[in-house]
């Protein structure tokens, strides 16, 4: 598994890499209240829908510690608050939500115990939701090495890789896998823009673990698609619901669509963590907008005019026609078959 974690707890401690800063340099943000984990997920030091529901795991543990409440009721009516400023961080992503709801469930469901001993609960279910993570992860990429052949070439989008995750990521788990047993493959990262997390961070975490990876521009990726120099691409998500639509970094859409019109098998990997099954339809999901200077600046450097209009999604939505398969921890299915995953449990 990749050496750096995205988000780590040590001496009673959150520590954050802010990725940010990749691939120049690699620094953790110390984090001992609840609101800076907040605003890390805001300002992206945390990206990726599975590490910023760990985090929010984590900011729950870290509030809960330093509250002094006298039960578990008002403990509860304490976190209140924390939890509503961590749904609000971003609001795409379901995994915050899917983090604070397991919390809430674990207070309530243990609403007899001292609060010394929920307390002590809460901080062993951060610990569990982050470490199962590690392992949903590592199942996705054994179901998803099936595709992975000797001198196969796949593309991916973003970044849904180990530093966007607890550990080995969703997209990029079957990658370390097949790495790992000797397969030969290489991956083509699109630089992803604006933020560039393929440019920043996927393609620096493939080179860390010594796969062959080649960066390129996103509108690169239809020529590669055309000349047949692509065998199937894979991707994370965001937000997966009921019909099979797809929530995932902007661009992905397109990507999907070029795919589609060269016959390029379209993988997402996702896990069910990630999966809405409350939300019919891609066209319900709440969709981030982020600051213009996102799109008219690099590294603080103006790339467009002063005053000049800006629209900028964080997400797209990517209709389940032009999804080949959805590979989750339980295993791969069609995007049809998505709203009967609950039942195969």
């Amino acid at each position: 598994m990749p050496m750096l974690q995205s988000i780590k707890w040590e001496n009673n401690t959150v520590y954050i890499l802010d990725q940010r800063l990749l691939p120049d340099k690699v620094e953790y943000l110390k984090c001992t209240h609840y609101e800076q984990i907040a605003r890390a997920i805001e300002n992206l030091s945390i990206r990726g829908a599975p590490a910023i529901g760990i985090a929010a795991a984590w900011a729950v543990a870290v509030a809960s510690k330093s509250l002094n409440a006298s039960s578990s009721e008002e403990l509860f009516s304490d976190l209140n608050p924390v939890f509503q400023r961590l749904i609000n961080t971003r609001p795409t992503a379901v995994n915050i939500k899917w983090a604070i709801d397991r919390m809430q469930n674990l207070i309530k469901n243990n609403r007899s115990l001292p609060v010394s001993e929920l307390k002590d609960m809460i901080l062993n279910e951060a610990i569990k939701i982050h470490n199962e993570d590690i392992q949903i992860n590592k199942r996705i990429g054994e179901y998803a090495l099936e595709f992975f052949k000797d001198g196969c070439t796949v593309i991916t989008y973003c970044n849904a890789g180990a530093l966007a995750t607890g550990g080995y990521g969703t997209a990029t788990a079957p990658m370390y896998l097949a790495k790992e047993k000797g397969i030969k493959f290489k991956v083509i990262a699109c630089e992803t823009r604006p933020v560039l997390q393929g440019a920043r961070i996927t393609a620096f975490e493939l080179m860390q673990a010594g796969i062959d990876v080649t960066l390129i521009c996103d509108n690169t990726a239809g020529a590669l698609l055309r000349k047949g120099m692509i065998d199937f691409a894979i991707v994370g998500t965001d937000r997966t619901v009921r019909n099979g639509d797809v929530a995932n970094k902007i661009g992905t859409y397109s990507l999907s669509v070029l795919c589609k019109e060269n016959n390029v098998p379209f993988y997402v990997a996702a896990p069910t963590s990630s999966i809405d099954l409350s939300i019919p339809s891609g066209d319900m999901i709440p969709i981030e907008e982020r600051s213009f200077e996102e799109v008219t600046t690099i590294k603080g450097v103006k790339i467009a005019p002063e005053g000049i209009n800006v629209i900028n999604f964080a997400f797209d939505v990517t209709p389940a026609k032009y999804v080949t398969a959805i590979i989750t921890e339980k295993g791969i299915f069609k995007p049809s078959e998505i709203q009967y995953l609950r039942l195969r449990q």
